[in-house]
């Protein structure tokens, strides 16, 4: 690919705004020498303003999700792509979450370019594990865990029962909660339909993928060992 293509896809500018870049001597070799827009370069050997070029297609990030930032690109308020470069909403082909959270809910958000590993992520054929906790309003009555485990549970305006799900009782109103599928509101709805309601929700894994010790609002681009834990067990199952 040319370099001017490569670098305007990974949302720098348009290819216009690129070309002005070389131009201008902006683009170089880790040596910061100039590079032009028919070199031949490795994508690791580009450096824009003297920093590393961003990676390229194929890219997964990992987010630690605030609470009040939604998961979408038109939203009035905060975003969560508001919390990444604004360049990289221009990448080419664009970056989308993999699933969401809404509003109320933190924790492990992933993002990706990669249309084929977002839609093997999300697959129900994958049964990729997501693991919550939550905050309850009131304590439990004893038979959820039996009632979520059973296959059976059925949601309101839904046609199709809940695939099993695992539930830890952490506190008599602090609980984890391990599902292989990603319903609409899943986690509040299945409390709600035991007569309880979450107050705190947060997304601790996805797989065995864990946010380790990055802060809300941060993230991270995973490396291949990251994403193979996604399609691992969580530690705790």
């Amino acid at each position: 690919m040319k370099l001017v293509k490569l670098i305007a896809n990974l949302g720098y500018g348009s290819r216009k705004d690129v070309a002005l870049m070389f131009r201008e001597g902006r683009i170089t070799d880790p040596d910061g020498e100039v590079l032009y827009a028919d070199d031949k370069v490795a994508h690791e050997h580009i450096r824009v303003d003297e920093e590393p070029l961003d990676p390229p297609t194929g890219l997964i990030l990992m987010m630690h999700k605030p609470l009040g930032a939604t998961c979408s690109r038109k939203d009035i308020g905060r975003v969560v792509y508001d919390l990444l470069p604004p360049r990289y909403r221009m990448r080419d082909p664009s970056l989308s979450t993999v699933g969401r959270l809404d509003r109320d809910t933190s924790g492990v958000l992933l993002f990706t370019d990669d249309g084929a590993l977002l839609h093997r992520i999300i697959s129900p054929k994958a049964r990729v594990a997501k693991v919550y906790e939550a905050t309850l309003a009131n304590d439990l009555q004893g038979d959820e865990g039996t009632l979520f485990a059973s296959g059976r549970m059925m949601l309101e305006s839904e046609k199709e029962p809940l695939e099993p799900a695992v539930l830890q009782v952490l506190e008599p109103r602090r609980v984890r909660l391990t599902l292989t599928e990603g319903r609409y509101h899943q986690v509040r709805r299945m409390f709600a339909a035991v007569g309880n309601h979450v107050e705190t929700l947060t997304r601790i894994s996805v797989g065995a993928l864990t946010l380790g010790d990055l802060p809300p609002g941060e993230w991270r681009a995973l490396e291949e060992r990251d994403i193979a834990r996604i399609f691992e067990p969580p530690a705790d199952a």
